[in-house]
């Protein structure tokens, strides 16, 4: 199974000729590479992030249904961690910090 998760991006910078940024799930912050989005997102954004990749740009109310929907998934027990950051994101307005 693929999934990617909507997160927000909160920084934007060029490492070595490649676009990458921190993105923020629900409290968690990763390095996410950018670069298929160059051009087209900016801090604020949202992007559907799959295994480090941002894959595309996505707006605040989608995230946030991708959030719920991923909320009741995470009712089966070997997705908690779905949930957990599925609560935060939809705890913070997707703004945590």
């Amino acid at each position: 199974m693929c999934l990617g998760i909507p997160g927000r991006i909160v920084e934007v910078h060029d490492d070595r000729g490649l676009l990458m940024g921190l993105v923020d799930f629900g409290g968690v912050r990763r390095e996410v590479c950018l670069a298929y989005l160059a051009g087209t997102v900016q801090p604020g954004d949202y992007a559907i992030v799959h295994v480090g990749f941002a894959i595309s740009k996505v707006d605040e109310a989608e995230a946030h249904r991708t959030f719920e929907a991923l909320r009741e998934l995470s009712q089966l027990e070997e997705l908690d961690w779905m949930r957990e950051v599925a609560e935060r994101s939809l705890a913070t307005g997707g703004n945590a910090q």
